[in-house]
């Protein structure tokens, strides 16, 4: 279900892993690419590896949007941190900034209801800024045959 109600959401900082370069919905190649860092999250158990973590929630972003073709975009999964957190060597950091948001409630089988609720936002009238997308994935999503989570999408 998409809200269509505008929040505005304060800015916070990520540290976890970055997808190296671009990504786009082409061919299907952002389900491998994301889904690979997916893979590569889980085996090295990056969430244990973030330092001064806010909450257990994990969080996918997509940004880095190009401005000529929006179908291209850079893919970020980590934990929340305290604002001053640096990353360790082997990690990134990613600040996303204060912005408007609205919220879609994403409930069935991971990654088909994920994937069903951005086919709905890409087919909607909602007037997307192209900043900083991102899902909440939290204790609900655990269970990947009947999950629950929160996508939140950039507007102007």
């Amino acid at each position: 279900m998409i809200e269509h109600h505008k929040r505005t959401i304060e800015g916070f900082t990520l540290i976890g892993l970055a997808m190296e370069g671009k990504t786009t919905n082409e061919d299907n190649r952002s389900s491998m690419d994301c889904g690979s860092l997916w893979q590569r999250f889980e085996k090295e158990n990056i969430q244990v590896l973030i330092p001064n973590k806010v909450g257990d929630e994990i969080y996918a972003a997509y940004h880095a949007y190009e401005r000529e073709n929006k179908e291209y975009f850079s893919y970020f999964i980590g934990c929340k941190v305290s604002r001053q957190s640096s990353p360790p060597s082997s990690l990134d950091l990613l600040e996303i900034p204060a912005q408007t948001c609205i919220r879609a409630v994403v409930q069935g089988s991971i990654p088909k209801c994920i994937n069903d609720t951005w086919k709905n936002i890409w087919q909607s009238d909602i007037n997307r800024a192209y900043g900083f997308d991102y899902e909440v994935y939290g204790e609900k999503s655990k269970n990947w045959s009947n999950a629950e989570l929160d996508i939140f999408v950039s507007v102007s």
